[in-house]
C-alpha cells in the first residue's frame, strides 16, 4: 500500500484554519496531524506543503460533461482533465445528452464510460420526462446522485409540464429532486416582445429581460410549494435572483433541510454590465442578471440561505457561441477556473476562505449524503487539493485545457493556483502535469 505524507500544510477543514501534516494509506487519509505527525512511515513520499494551503477536493455537483452523443463540445475525459487542474474531484452530470439519460440502461451506460475515462470521481443524475416514472422509481438511491427536472425550458422531451408527472416526481422520489426553475410560457411571452423590438438581431443584454427574474421566481415557487406539499427533498439548482432567496431558510442545520439551494460561479463573478463586452461568452440560463442580484446571492451565500457553489460547466464550441444571438446556445466552461475565481472573490474580502471550503466541499457531501468525501478527516477518501494562494497567473487560449478552448475568464488574472489534485490517494494533477492512468470512482450515497 503506497503511502503520501503531506507536510507543514496550511489546512482549511470544519470552518477551521490550522497547520498540519496528513498521511495518506491507500486510497484514505489514515491520519491528520495539527502542527506536526509524531510517527512517519519510512516509505512514504513527501510532498512538503510549506506555504500552500490544503483543502479536500471540489464537489461539483452540475454539470454537463457532453458525453455521450455532443462530444465535439466535451467528453468526460477532456473535461475531467480541466476539472482536476482546477481542484475537481468529484462531479455530478446532468442527462441532457445524446441520447438523453432518461433510463437506468443509459445512466448505467454513463457511468460505465466515467470508469474508463475519467480522472476523478463521478456520479449522473436520472432526468425526468413526462412519461418516466417507472425509470425513476427504479433509482438505487445508493448509486444514483439526484433526478433532474427540467421546470423551464429544455431539449428534447425533457422538458416536466404535466402538472401530474410533477406531482408524481415529488411525491415518490426517493434521491434528490434537482431543479432547473424558469417559467416556459413566460419566456415565450417576453420572446416575443423582443422579436417585435429587435427582428433577429435581438442584442445578447436582452437575456436576462427574455429569460426574467419573474420567470425565475414564478417556477421557482412552484417547485417549493411542490416540496412543501409532498415532503421532497428539492434541490434548486442555479440561483439568480434577489427575489428567490426569499423561498430558502438558514435556521436548521444543513443535514435538516428539506428545501435546499445552489448558486454558479458566473452568477457570482458577473453581471448583466459584461454583456456589452462579452455577449454570449456569458449566455447562460438562467440568465446573468444585475449587480444588486449578484450582491444579494453573495449575502445568501454568507448567510446560508445558499448551500452549494456549483459550475453548471456546459462548453460549447466557440464556433457556436459566435452566432447570433438567437442562434447561440447557452452556456458556457468553468470547471477549471471556478475554484481560483472563488478564492479570488476571497482575496478581494467577499468570502472568506472557511465559507468557499464549506460551499464546495463540505455542502454537497453533506446535502447529497456522499460517502466518506468532502472533508479532511481519517478514514475518509483522500480527495484533497493544494493551494498556493501567491502564485498569479492569467488566462490565456495556451493554458485552457477544455475542449472547446475558450473561456469566459480569458483575460482574467488570478492571484491563487492550484498545485497538486489528489483523488482516491493519488496525484492526478501536479503542476500542469496529469497523471493519465489514474481512473476515479463511482461516488456512494449513504440513503435508504
Amino acid at each position: 500500500m503506497s503511502s503520501i505524507l503531506i507536510r507543514n500544510a496550511t489546512i482549511v477543514n470544519e470552518n477551521r484554519v490550522f497547520n498540519g501534516d496528513v498521511l495518506i494509506a491507500g486510497e484514505i487519509i489514515g491520519s491528520v496531524a495539527e502542527n506536526g505527525m509524531k510517527a512517519i512511515p519510512t516509505d512514504c513520499e513527501i510532498i512538503d506543503a510549506d506555504g500552500l494551503l490544503l483543502i479536500p477536493g471540489i464537489i461539483d455537483d452540475q454539470v454537463h460533461f457532453r458525453e455521450p452523443g455532443l462530444t465535439h463540445k466535451g467528453d468526460i475525459r477532456s473535461e475531467s482533465r480541466a476539472a482536476a487542474a482546477g481542484g475537481i474531484t468529484s462531479f455530478m452530470d446532468m442527462p441532457n445528452t445524446i441520447p438523453q439519460t432518461t433510463t437506468i440502461g443509459l445512466l448505467q451506460e454513463k457511468a460505465r464510460i466515467a470508469a474508463e475515462k475519467s480522472l476523478i470521481n463521478f456520479s449522473f443524475y436520472l432526468g425526468a420526462t413526462n412519461d418516466n416514472l417507472d425509470e425513476i422509481l427504479r433509482i438505487d438511491p445508493a448509486l444514483v446522485c439526484g433526478i433532474k427536472v427540467f421546470m423551464g425550458s429544455s431539449t428534447g422531451n425533457m422538458l416536466v409540464d404535466s402538472e401530474q408527472a410533477l406531482r408524481n416526481i415529488f411525491g415518490k422520489a426517493n434521491v434528490p429532486v434537482a431543479c432547473h426553475c424558469e417559467s416556459e410560457s413566460t419566456i415565450r411571452k417576453n420572446m416575443v416582445s423582443a422579436r417585435n423590438k429587435y427582428g433577429e438581431n435581438i442584442p445578447a443584454s436582452m437575456h436576462p429581460l427574455i429569460r426574467s427574474r419573474e420567470a425565475c421566481l414564478l417556477s421557482s415557487s412552484n417547485a417549493a410549494e411542490l416540496a412543501l406539499e409532498y415532503g421532497t427533498r428539492l434541490h434548486i439548482l442555479h440561483l439568480s435572483t434577489k427575489e428567490e432567496l426569499s423561498l430558502f431558510r438558514n435556521d436548521l442545520p444543513l443535514n435538516e433541510k428539506k428545501i435546499t439551494a445552489e448558486v454558479c460561479v458566473h452568477h457570482l463573478w458577473f453581471d448583466d454590465t459584461y454583456y456589452d463586452s462579452l455577449g454570449n461568452k456569458i449566455k447562460w440560463n438562467p440568465a446573468i442578471k444585475t449587480r444588486v442580484d449578484r450582491e444579494s446571492l453573495i449575502d445568501g451565500v454568507n448567510n446560508d440561505l445558499i448551500d452549494i457553489i456549483a459550475t453548471d460547466h456546459a462548453p460549447h464550441t466557440a464556433e457556436e457561441k459566435q452566432e447570433s444571438y438567437l442562434k447561440a446556445p447557452s452556456g458556457g466552461p468553468l470547471v477549471q477556473h471556478s475554484l481560483v475565481a472563488m478564492l479570488e472573490l476571497w482575496h478581494r474580502g467577499v468570502f472568506t476562505i472557511e465559507k468557499i471550503v464549506e460551499k464546495m466541499c463540505h455542502n454537497p457531501a453533506v446535502l447529497f449524503r456522499i460517502r466518506d468525501r468532502g472533508f479532511v478527516r481519517e478514514g475518509y477518501k483522500a480527495d484533497l487539493v493544494l493551494i498556493d494562494t501567491e502564485k498569479p497567473w492569467s488566462v490565456s487560449k495556451e493554458n485552457i485545457l477544455y475542449k472547446c478552448g475558450w473561456s469566459p475568464f480569458e483575460g482574467s488574472r488570478f492571484r491563487s493556483k492550484v498545485i497538486k489534485t489528489i483523488v482516491n490517494g493519488s496525484v492526478v494533477y501536479d503542476n500542469g502535469v496529469f497523471n493519465e492512468e489514474s481512473r476515479g470512482q463511482g461516488l456512494q450515497f449513504e440513503r435508504q
